[in-house]
């Protein structure tokens, strides 16, 4: 029986006096900010007498879905269903300006993110956070499910010089954490300093997974269709990083993976063979849409999850990436910059948030051995984020 949650919009919308009563609210959002109604929390807020709207900010990808891909920036314009401005944290400006904040006593955060380090949504909290406090403005988080459970902690830490819009702050790949948890570990951890209040959920254990809840799902971003992709996801954007296709302009992005020198047979068998937890490779062609490889036939795989609670996502990504390499060493080869803002370096270490990964892939290390260099830092985080959690 999935458990019954009250979201951190709920409670906000059922009592908004303590939280954001009397004051001009700003809010961040996307199109998965729903009620259990799949109402848009920008619609609730113009229409609660309680909330005073007078802004909207829309992460990548926009406030209701209007761009599609990584690095397409859209300008501000008056949203029509409210008829307050809109503005962009994805572009030149990722921040909120001091004018866009001008008539904002608070700044309210609410978007779903899906529990991996580079997905850019967090550090959009984390820009606003500090704009909150460089203006003297109250900053709230909304509190929403990490999709893939809070209990599992996996990948290295990003490392310090290697600080991206994918990746701000060193916490590993898989970090196990809410949005509002987060926040508190931004903001005191990492000295933001801003005046935060989280509006917690009702109901929500962090041994749940998204289809644990009640919870409505609307895909995150285009391509976070499902709950299946948000799991493989912390593994399988590493070959953003390469030129292998993860599926974008398939129906199953990331859970897809492929080039047109792969053999789907082969590369299946070899990775089946290395007995990775949790996981079965089922060999796959597939022709994307868009992207890599548009319209050419694709050997590759597709990843089903057998057993969610012991897959290992992040290093079953690498173990995917470091097959191939192995196998087609001629054809394989890493992505070019830019990526996410980032014009110098590779995009694979961009992810990665260091340079040693790549190393060790490129100098032939075991699937094992890279696994087990992860471990020191996720026992580290893993007693860091017992601080911050509120579950």
């Amino acid at each position: 029986m999935k458990k019954k949650l009250r979201l951190g919009l709920e409670r906000l919308l059922d009592d908004p006096l303590p939280f954001a009563g009397g004051e001009r609210v700003g809010l961040i959002c996307n199109p998965a900010t729903v009620d259990h109604g799949f109402r848009h929390a920008a619609d609730l807020f113009h229409n609660s007498p309680g909330i005073n709207l007078t802004a909207l900010f829309g992460p990548q990808h926009g406030i209701r879905g209007e761009t599609q891909d990584n690095m397409i920036e859209w300008e501000g314009f008056c949203d029509r269903r409210t008829a307050v401005m809109a503005y962009s944290l994805y572009g030149e400006v990722r921040r909120p300006t001091p004018e866009m904040l001008e008539d904002i006593d608070c700044l309210v955060f609410d978007v779903q993110d899906t529990g991996t380090r580079v997905y850019t949504f967090i550090y959009t909290m984390a820009l606003a956070m500090q704009a909150a406090r460089a203006e003297g403005k109250r900053f709230l988080v909304l509190d929403r499910p990490n999709p893939i459970g809070g209990t599992e902690v996996e990948g290295g830490l990003l490392e310090p010089g290697w600080e991206s819009f994918v990746g701000m702050y060193p916490i590993p790949m898989r970090h196990g954490m809410t949005v509002g948890e987060l926040a508190r570990l931004f903001n005191e951890e990492y000295g933001i300093g801003c005046d935060l209040t989280v509006v917690s959920m009702e109901g929500y254990d962090r041994s749940m997974w998204f289809d644990d809840t009640d919870a409505p799902w609307v895909l995150p971003s285009p391509n976070m269709p499902t709950l299946e992709t948000a799991t493989v996801y912390p593994g399988a954007v590493f070959v953003e990083g390469t030129r292998v296709s993860e599926g974008r302009g398939t129906t199953r992005p990331f859970e897809i993976n492929g080039a047109p020198y792969v053999d789907a047979a082969d590369l299946a068998e070899h990775l089946n063979g290395l007995g990775l937890p949790g996981v079965w490779f089922r060999a796959h062609s597939f022709q994307p849409t868009f992207q890599k490889h548009a319209g050419v036939l694709c050997g590759g795989v597709q990843i089903h999850v057998l057993e969610r609670r012991i897959f290992r996502p992040v290093i079953t990504g690498i173990a995917l990436i470091k097959a191939i390499r192995d196998m087609y060493p001629e054809d394989f080869a890493w992505q070019d910059p830019p990526y996410e803002y980032v014009y110098d370096r590779c995009p694979f270490d961009v992810i990665a948030g260091t340079g040693e990964l790549r190393s060790q892939i490129e100098s032939g290390a075991s699937v094992e051995d890279i696994a087990a260099g992860w471990r020191e830092d996720e026992r580290a985080f893993d007693d860091l984020r017992r601080r911050y959690l509120l579950y």
